[in-house]
């Protein structure tokens, strides 16, 4: 989705999309696919439908499914850390349904920049060895761990109340009248808000916003099928922590008449 197709124009790999792209990916997505596949990637929460979550069982049962046929599964767990607020599970017991798993250090760790891959010995050997070809074997890179660890001690125990808060928020928004969310009660601190505005105008009126107050609500909106409506993607740390519900959902509102 970011990277230019990065996977295809380095590596030559082929990328198969699985289900449909507004939905929970499901078993019987990946039962219907009827070629051999080499590793299939697993996005936990998963962020273009609203930071939705399969459930504990159903990711089990889709991770085995992966295996039989031959292939690794790996969990795009850039955000696993607030994935792990909607399951009745550690942190190492979603991890350990993966051959591979990536984490960021700088989303919801709010740290720099960086990440982490995790496997057995073997299969990290082997990344070792591509991550010093493609470039990411940079010298004295343990900065970038150090603050990570900062973030794991201060936002990792906080990431449930960051939860909490997000539904607050979205229950607000819904109360509203003038947007609405996806899902309706979240599942992660991560969320969408679904705009009666098209794209241009919803951002023209986050940059009044911004002028004006200071406040910058959301990074940038996604076009709709329809052109008159959008959506943008709400990510609850620390900041957000400041906003009380109310005050969020009149923010959006106000969106409107900053046009």
């Amino acid at each position: 989705m970011w990277e230019n197709q990065g996977y295809s124009a380095v590596h030559g790999l082929r990328f198969h999309a699985v289900g449909d792209y507004n939905a929970l990916l499901t078993l019987k997505d990946l039962q219907a696919v009827h070629e051999p596949l080499a590793a299939v990637v697993i996005e936990l929460p998963q962020r273009d439908i609203g930071g939705q979550l399969p459930t504990l069982e159903e990711l089990q049962a889709q991770t085995e499914w992966v295996k039989r046929a031959g292939a690794a599964a790996h969990c795009d767990g850039a955000r696993l850390w607030e994935a792990q607020t909607g399951y009745d599970a550690e942190l190492h017991e979603i991890a350990g349904l993966f051959d591979t798993v990536y984490v960021s250090l700088y989303k919801g760790l709010e740290g720099v920049r960086g990440a982490v891959l995790a496997g057995d010995a073997e299969t990290i050997g082997h990344a070792a060895v591509w991550r010093r070809r493609l470039g990411g074997a940079i010298a004295d890179a343990w900065p970038l761990a150090a603050i990570a660890l900062m973030g794991m001690d201060e936002n990792l125990p906080r990431m449930a109340e960051f939860a909490a808060h997000a539904r607050a928020l979205a229950e607000a928004i819904n109360a509203d009248g003038f947007a609405h969310t996806t899902p309706a009660e979240p599942a992660t601190p991560l969320f969408h808000v679904h705009l009666p505005l098209s794209k241009r105008d919803a951002e023209q009126a986050a940059r009044n916003l911004l002028e004006e107050t200071g406040i910058k609500l959301f990074l940038y909106a996604r076009s709709s099928p329809d052109p008159g409506r959008c959506r943008f993607e709400i990510s609850v740390g620390i900041d957000a922590l400041g906003f009380a519900p109310r005050e969020v959902a009149e923010l959006i509102r106000g969106l409107r008449s900053r046009v």
